[in-house]
Formats: structure tokens, sequence, C-alpha cells
């Protein structure tokens, strides 16, 4: 079976998202900044721009084939990102991209959430359960690959720990070293124990997630490091793959409304750019609505948007317990922004509480997942209560990381030990009724059924 359906294995090029300027990917620099305006790249493939031109790829035809390869022996077809690979025109060969199987994540229905909040069609596309546990394994598949093909025998990143653990995964399987940077005391144990057990060098430096990034691009500049930071354009052509999934599971049809969590913001604008992608293209006929949630003790961007254009960008001192989220200064805003409003969805935050009560809600699907993730549902809420979702709309819920990520969170808040009696205040009763505090009985067959009979009703 011919895989490439006439397609260039090198056509791609990097545009800058302020000014337009245009670069071929090897000519970037280390801090993959314009040399012109200092905003980010995209990936951009001037190749599929003439409909009927030689190198743009016929809807039907990939269709077919990305469904046949779920059927194949071939370890590439095995990844739900390289599967897609006819869009992923970014490697001299596919031979060197580094997998481990990521992607192809499941979509799960929410039937007591649909219920609670009266949508008809509540899913969940859990991104946890890749590889390392995060949705960050589809980006680092594509970046890392690139790095290896391109013959860096480092590779480095700044983390508030799911970057660092699937950094740390790639590099060791394609036999590359890394270096992670961490804010000191700011990281859940369980994602810093994965780039341990994976082999990086891991420095703890006394300053926040941005302090990191900031001492971080020094290095890089410096040494013959390649960044796989969310700034890397190619991290983002893998974190666009879920959108394909999602189009895919829904027989090439969108939902009305995508929901995601905001930290450094580059998730959302790789899913839109997928989207975007897939409409120019003609495998789908819209773009979903996709909304930014932010935790409220770390919103710039909600700020910025609420502002209307009439304040400019403000980084805020980020402080929340949703880990992977705790970030004032994301790189990739204007990226976000744009996706908020192009597909008209909506920005917003969510305070500790309602994070916590969303997180334990999933949970009671039978859903794990880490803080970050639950302030999708937590958004939903608002955005239901505030009308701006309807009940006959179908609404996926991204969930970003496995629930393993960040235990301590969930056993102080099953604990009661979680959130302070201000962040509680006038949420104690539905805190309550969602605690599952172990308890402590004696080992007589009475003691628990007693146990039992006390949760019945």
């Amino acid at each position: 079976m011919k895989d490439d359906l006439g397609m260039n294995d090198i056509l791609h090029q990097l545009r800058c998202f302020g000014c337009g300027a245009r670069v071929v990917g090897t000519e970037a620099r280390p801090d993959f900044r314009c040399s012109q305006c200092g905003d980010l790249f995209e990936v951009e493939y001037p190749g599929w721009v003439k409909r009927g031109g030689p190198d743009r790829p016929n809807p039907g035809a990939l269709k077919w084939l990305w469904r046949e390869r779920r059927c194949s022996s071939e370890a590439m077809d095995h990844s739900g990102v390289w599967r897609f690979r006819e869009l992923l025109p970014i490697l001299e060969s596919f031979g060197n991209a580094v997998t481990l199987r990521e992607g192809n994540t499941p979509l799960f229905h929410l039937p007591r959430a649909a219920r609670a909040l009266g949508v008809d069609q509540l899913f969940a596309k859990h991104q946890g359960m890749n590889p390392t546990g995060s949705f960050k394994d589809t980006g680092m598949t594509t970046a890392l690959s690139v790095a290896k093909e391109r013959g860096f025998e480092w590779v480095a990143c700044a983390s508030t720990g799911n970057t660092s653990a699937a950094m740390a995964a790639y590099a060791a399987r394609a036999g590359l070293r890394s270096l992670v940077v961490i804010p000191e005391g700011k990281i859940a144990w369980g994602k810093l124990a994965q780039a341990m057990d994976y082999g990086a060098v891991t420095c703890q430096v006394n300053t926040d997630f941005d302090g990191c990034v900031r001492v971080l691009t020094t290095v890089v500049k410096e040494a013959h490091i390649y960044l796989l930071n969310s700034v890397n354009p190619y991290r983002l052509e893998g974190q666009k793959t879920p959108a394909f999934e999602i189009a895919e599971a829904f027989d090439w049809h969108v939902p009305d409304h995508l929901i995601v969590p905001g930290g450094n913001l580059a998730n959302s604008s790789a899913l839109a750019k997928g989207f975007r992608e897939m409409k120019e293209l003609g495998l789908v006929a819209r773009m979903p609505r996709i909304s930014v949630i932010q935790a409220a003790g770390a919103n710039p961007l909600v700020r910025y948007m609420e502002a209307k254009g009439e304040k400019p960008f403000e980084p805020v001192e980020a402080h929340t317990r949703a880990t992977a989220i705790r970030i004032g200064n994301p790189a990739s805003w204007r990226k976000a922004a744009r996706a908020v409003e192009e597909t008209g969805g909506w920005c917003l935050d969510v305070t500790e509480a309602e994070i916590a009560i969303a997180k334990a809600e999933i949970g009671s699907e039978g859903l794990g997942c880490e803080p970050a993730s639950a302030v999708t549902l937590a958004g939903l809420k608002k955005l239901r209560a505030e009308g701006r979702v309807k009940g006959a709309e179908t609404v996926v819920l991204l969930l970003t990381g496995h629930t393993l990520k960040d235990a301590d969170y969930t056993i102080d808040f099953h604990r009661g030990t979680l959130l302070r009696d201000e962040e509680k205040s006038g949420h104690e009763d539905k805190i309550e009724s969602l605690r599952r505090n172990a308890q402590v009985v004696e080992a007589t067959p009475e003691a628990v059924l007693a146990a039992v009979k006390g949760r019945v009703g």
C-alpha cells in the first residue's frame, strides 16, 4: 500500500505568528523566536494552498488510509500521531520518528455530568491515557523526532511536570540526553519521578516556571541543546492530532464545543490548527467552538480577553494547586486568543473549590484526571449556567493528564485537607457529598458492613 499519496515529505516552512516572516525550519533560532519581531513560529504547508495541487492531500483517500492503519502491524501505524503522517510532513524520513505508541486515546461519554448539566452529548477526550500520562506525548513525539533527525544529542525543557516526563521518556527512547529545569517545590512528585526514572538531568531552580523558561532560554543559546518547550512549533504539530481523532470518532463531523485547560496555552492553539487544516483540506465542514479555561489564580489570558484589547497582555504571579496550569506568563497567549476568537469560543476562569469539585465529579464517572484537566468541567458548568452552551449541543472536554500525576491532591481532597475554609465557603455541602476518605474500622465483617451501610442511600 502506498503511504504518501503523492505528498512531498519536505513540504513545510515556519511562519512567524506576529509579522508573517517565513524561514526554513533549520534556520530558526534556538529559542524559536522570530529574529525580526520576537514572536513565535508555526508550521505552514504551502503545498496545500492550491486546491487540486499535486501536494494537496485527497480527503477521501486519507480517511480510508487512516482507518486501514488501525489494523496495521507496522509500528508507526500504532501511533495515533504518526497514523496521520500525511498531515505531518516535517521529517525528511518518517523512519526517524520516535514513538511510544502515543495517541489513539479514548473518547468517553460522561452520562452523570451530562444529566446534571442538561447537556445531551458530553464527552471527555482523555489524553491522560498517553504513554507517560499526559497530552504532552503527542507533541513530544514530533518535536523530538525532528531533534533526532537533525543530529542533536541533548534536548531540554522547563516544566511544571508533564513536559519533563514526556521529554525524558522520548529522549531515552531515542538514545538522546535530556535536561529538565523545574521550579523548586512547585511540581507534583509523581511527574518529577518520571523524569528521574527516564534518566533526565534534573535541575530544581529557586524560581517559578516563567523564571525557569528565562534561564533555559539562555542555556540553549549558549550550548548545542534542542529546546522542547511549547515554543517549539513542531510540538504543536503533534498536539494538533487529537483534533483528527475527535473528528474521526464523530464520523468526520465535529462537536459543537471543545473545552481545553489553559496553561502555557499552546494546546488550544494546536487543536484549533488541527481543525482549521481539516476544514481547509475538505476533511470536515466546520470548526468547533474552542473555549479555554484557566485557574482564577493563574488567569492572564482571561484578564486580557475581558479587557477586549483596551489593555495590553500582562503576566500574573501564578497561584493554583492545579500545577500543570500554574503559569503566569504563557508563551502562546496570542495563538490561544486567536483560537478562541476565530471559533467563537470563550475564555474564563474557575476557583480552587470549583476545580476540586469538578475533579471529584469526573472521578465519579470512573475516570481519573489531574487537577488541571478538571477546569474543563468546572468551566462548562459556568458556560451552561450563562446560556452559552445549549442542551442540544455536543461538547467534548479535553482531559490533559492522568489522575496519578498528582495523587497527593486527590488524597488531600478526600481527607478534607486540600482547601482552606475561605476557599470552601459556599461549597461545603457539595464537597462533603463527594469526599470518600478511607475509614479505620475493626477487623470484623460487622464493622465493614456497618461502613457500607453508612454509604447506602
